[in-house]
């Protein structure tokens, strides 16, 4: 007769020929709560008891697995390992009475929701991911018993006493004598807690519980949260990066050129609560935003808060990246320590994995497995501060396994959300809404924006319950007065304007062309590239920016701008920048001169502010030329060059005009936003207005409601994904190169990251082929490194 081998938690995973131990496991799982529970800290809705539910959830959570098919599914019994085919977490509950036999049965309850919700939803769910009460809720108890099979009576005991002796050492039970546990027991004690689930959560709650159910969900988040960091081993930073000395060394920076804090940075390192920063471009908002951060980060920790995450959401892909850098490099000195939360981040750690190297395939694919560990660090929740769209924190809202510790994580936490002015009004009724949302789990935020209409503001201060402080430069201040404003009848297409634009190049100016869309921008480019580099004379003084070009390509491209344009450069050199909108946040460059076409207020500042940045020099030209209003497949009504609504570019065509000539500042553009988001009847801020609040309340009912908290919410995620993201394709010169990347390392991840370097976004009507094999879509189209997408055949 063999003897009983020790429970496994898991299978034999790389080199170790056995599984990980389940009281190992479990132990480990514990300690990660105990991570979790300290990061989050006290919850503003949640019971005060919910941080010991979490830990003793979390550490009961795969005692299941104590059922001996589960233990020869995972090859932990000298038989051939078989699906089990039952689910460890719904026995797991049978523990829970006998080991938490102290507490009160409401509490177990929730300890038990905590258990049973870990993997899958308890309601909905089709195929082999059905929902746990349509697998077991209509079992009799006997029936429910011999679905669970063979449970070995020595291991449930021997497991039942270390429970009970590790939990009162873990402070989550009082002390006690060891109790004993059958496995009959434990069959009729699991049939009957799950009958109590059932009760409880089978049925919408009614909406003044709508509390109860969000807690729940939490609890889900918290659990799976400390089970995926225990099973991942991956250490998760419990030290700020963004500590004290950064004001210190801010100051000390600032003193070595003569200046110090202006008046709204000290303000914002004053203030706790929801604030707007709003100052000129390159005025020092993101210094203003880090101190606030700061300021408030100590605040909710000393109030019970836990650590607060620092979340830093801007629009574009480019300014999420340079920002990360900038914090690494410049601002915090915190190298590793600041995470990319896109759904490009293993990219952007390959592309600087690769940067400045010509990687061999092998060098490559050591670089791909590292990058993507990095990705999953950060998946799992590793950094205190992140960079990212506002999308990946926003998908916290499809709940469930999947997607609650998002949520959770985003609890008593910082939110810096940078140019909101980029977002449509869908957009924007969405973020509202989750901003809503994340202020009832404690949420603080700074909305940071060198142009800030009152009518902005107002919306944001509708989505939210506590006030707003608002910081700006004092009454008084001079603004640098950094640009003349020219206009220009002509579109920035015409001959008019490339004879205009070539002079300043042959002027030996560094000049931004910013076009609204990208034939117009590819069409400048191929006048003005040739023009700027016979000047110049090296390949760099012309480089063109937009968002369709394959992702190794666009990094490529990034590190070029930054090289030649960064602001403060000393080497200061001309040439031209052709690009579309991705140029308008936080890219910290600096121009002569722009030309640009006419587009809505708020973007157009965001572009004037890459010219004369520092305001060191005397005001520089800014010209605008009249854009062509086309319409777009689909949608009634007309388009600024097939890109922007009408109305709002029409109107700000209107007030510059009546400028033409002056020398402008932001302060002056504020009130001319204001002018056009007035609210007045029929007028286009009053439908800019209704649309964001339809959008934040039909956001808030269907993603935003708890009363049915495990409802299985899966099928919702690709209309959440299409929402935000168009879709990515490969070239059909680039099959071969992609199908070879996706073999390397034998078909798994680290390949499918190598082959991802050659998917180029497009937008989401772009006719495209699914290739089955190599399972992308496929466009055939013009495309050269330089250029990037060009026309798309049928």
């Amino acid at each position: 007769m063999h003897e009983a081998r020790p429970l496994r938690a898991k299978s034999p995973r790389g080199q170790h020929a056995e599984g990980e131990l389940l009281t190992d496991h479990s132990l480990t799982t514990l300690r990660r709560a105990n991570t979790v529970a300290a990061r989050i800290g006290h919850l503003p809705i949640a019971h005060h008891r919910f941080a010991t539910w979490l830990r003793a959830a979390a550490f009961l959570h795969d005692t299941g697995k104590v059922a001996y098919g589960l233990q020869r599914q995972i090859g932990n019994t000298f038989e051939s390992a078989e699906v089990w085919g039952e689910r460890h977490e719904v026995l797991s509950l049978g523990f829970l009475p006998t080991v938490l036999a102290a507490l009160p049965r409401e509490e177990i309850l929730w300890i038990a929701t905590g258990v049973v919700t870990h993997h899958r939803p308890l309601t909905g769910g089709e195929g082999r991911h059905r929902a746990l009460f349509a697998l077991y809720a209509r079992d009799s108890a006997e029936d429910f018993a011999r679905r669970f099979g063979r449970i070995d009576a020595d291991a449930v005991q021997d497991l039942t006493v270390w429970l009970h002796t590790t939990a009162v050492a873990a402070g989550l039970i009082p002390d006690g004598p060891p109790p004993g546990l059958t496995p009959e027991t434990l069959l009729k004690d699991t049939h009957a807690l799950f009958g109590e689930l059932v009760d409880r959560w089978e049925w919408p709650l009614e909406p003044e519980d709508d509390a109860d159910g969000l807690t729940a969900v939490l609890l889900q988040g918290g659990v799976t949260m400390a089970d995926r960091m225990a099973s991942a081993r991956t250490p998760v930073h419990q030290n700020h990066p963004l500590t004290p000395t950064y004001r210190q060394r801010l100051e000390q920076r600032l003193r070595a050129k003569g200046y110090s804090l202006r008046p709204h940075q000290i303000q914002a390192a004053n203030t706790t609560g929801h604030v707007f920063i709003r100052a000129w471009t390159g005025s020092g908002k993101t210094e203003a935003a880090l101190l606030w951060a700061l300021r408030n980060l100590q605040d909710m920790t000393a109030s019970g808060r836990g650590t607060p995450r620092v979340f830093y959401l801007l629009p574009y892909l480019a300014a999420i990246n340079a920002m990360i850098r900038r914090l690494e490099e410049g601002e915090l000195k915190a190298t590793g320590q600041v995470g990319a939360s896109h759904s490009h981040a293993a990219s952007y750690y390959l592309s600087r994995a690769l940067e400045d190297e010509c990687a061999t395939d092998t060098e490559a694919l050591a670089a791909a497995r590292k990058s993507l560990a990095q990705e999953n660090a950060t998946r799992l929740f590793r950094e205190l501060i992140r960079v990212g769209t506002p999308y990946q924190p926003l998908r916290g809202a499809l709940a469930g396994p999947a997607h609650s510790s998002v949520l959770l994580d985003t609890a008593n936490s910082l939110f810096i959300l940078d140019e909101l002015h980029a977002y449509d009004p869908r957009r924007l009724g969405m973020i509202l809404a989750m901003m809503s949302f994340w202020e009832r789990l404690g949420g603080r935020f700074a909305i940071v924006s060198a142009t800030l209409p009152d009518a902005l503001q107002e919306a944001i201060r509708g989505a939210l319950n506590q006030h707003v402080h608002l910081i700006q430069p004092p009454e008084g201040t001079v603004f640098p007065r950094r640009h003349r404003l020219l206009i220009r009848d002509t579109t920035l297409s015409s001959d008019e304007a490339a004879t205009e634009m070539t002079g300043r190049l042959e002027a030996g100016e560094a000049l931004l062309v910013v076009a609204n869309n990208r034939p117009n921008a590819r069409a400048l480019y191929r006048k003005l590239g040739s023009i700027a580099r016979r000047v110049h004379g090296d390949q760099d003084a012309a480089i063109m920016l937009h968002s369709r070009y394959r992702r190794d390509h666009r990094a490529t491209i990034e590190d070029r701008i930054r090289a030649r344009y960064h602001n403060d450069r000393k080497d200061r050199k001309g040439g031209v920048l052709v690009a579309t909108q991705t140029v308008e946040v936080s890219l910290d460059v600096d121009f002569d001169t722009i030309h640009t076409a006419c587009a809505p207020m708020d973007a157009l500042c965001q572009r004037f502010g890459r010219v004369n940045r520092s305001g060191t020099r005397p005001p520089a030209d800014v010209v605008v030329h009249t854009p062509a209003y086309l319409p777009r497949r689909g949608e009634t009504g007309l388009f600024a060059d097939g890109v922007y609504p009408k109305e709002p570019v029409t109107l700000a065509w209107q007030i510059l005009r009546r400028h033409h000539g002056e020398v402008i500042d932001e302060s002056v553009i504020t009130d001319w936003l204001n002018e056009i988001y007035s609210n007045t009847p029929e007028s286009w801020g009053a439908a800019w207005r209704d649309e964001i609040e339809q959008t934040t309340r039909n956001f808030t009912y269907a993603f935003l409601t708890w009363n049915e908290p495990f409802r299985d919410r899966s099928e919702l995620k690709d209309d959440f994904d299409a929402m935000f993201n168009g879709k990515e394709a490969i070239l059909t010169t680039d099959q071969t190169e992609y199908a070879r990347r996706l073999a390397t390392d034998d078909g798994r991840r680290p390949g499918r990251l190598l082959a991802e370097d050659l998917l180029i976004p497009v937008a989401g009507n772009t006719p495209t082929t699914w290739n089955e094999h190599i399972k992308v879509d496929i466009i055939d189209a013009e495309y050269d490194e330089e250029n990037g997408l060009g026309t798309v055949r049928n």
